[in-house]
């Protein structure tokens, strides 16, 4: 099942769960209403904007759009995961493992090409990133700080303000991010 498809049938559940007409999830999310409903019926592959948004609007985890429901253990090899894209291709968020109400945490593994970027927005309210980097160089702001972040490093930060993440450098970065939720 790819990644639209999935991303279709998870935000309509995710809405109907709610409660919430297309017009009241437009108002909660900041994105229309037209466009949620191509997202749900799987006409449209949304941005990581888009899907922070509806996200934050819906007050659920990133992952909770983006991984198929219902799995107990789950082994991912590096080609099953399909990477969502920003910045034109120069920012590849690859979900790992999602979000759980037992867990409070989801992962993801990050590509950033030279030059990509990608800003966020606020996550929920307490929520907290955990960074390393693997390959090479990372400038994280977070808030009104800024961080340069290398091979090896790791950072924790509070990532309920908001944040971007941009590669400096001549060579392609890599991470792993955990976002934990407080409950």
């Amino acid at each position: 099942m790819d990644v639209t498809t999935v991303v279709a049938a998870n935000a309509k559940a995710i809405r109907e769960e709610k409660k919430l007409t297309l017009d009241a999830a437009a108002a909660a999310t900041g994105v229309s209403r037209s466009m949620l409903a191509q997202i749900e019926k799987g006409e449209v592959n949304p941005t990581i904007s888009v899907l922070w948004k509806m996200a934050n609007g819906y007050k659920v985890s990133f992952t909770s759009l983006v991984e198929r429901r219902g799995e107990e253990v789950r082994l991912i090899r590096a080609g099953e995961v399909i990477p969502l894209l920003e910045d034109e291709g120069r920012y590849e968020n690859y979900p790992i493992f999602p979000f759980e109400e037992r867990n409070l945490f989801e992962t993801y593994r990050i590509v950033i090409k030279p030059g990509g970027t990608l800003s966020a927005r606020p996550h929920l309210a307490g929520a907290e990133e955990y960074i390393t980097v693997f390959d090479g160089m990372l400038q994280l702001r977070a808030g009104e700080e800024c961080y340069t972040l290398k091979k090896g490093d790791s950072i924790r930060f509070r990532a309920d303000v908001p944040h971007c993440y941009e590669n400096p450098g001549a060579e392609e970065t890599q991470l792993s991010m955990m976002i934990h939720y407080q409950n």
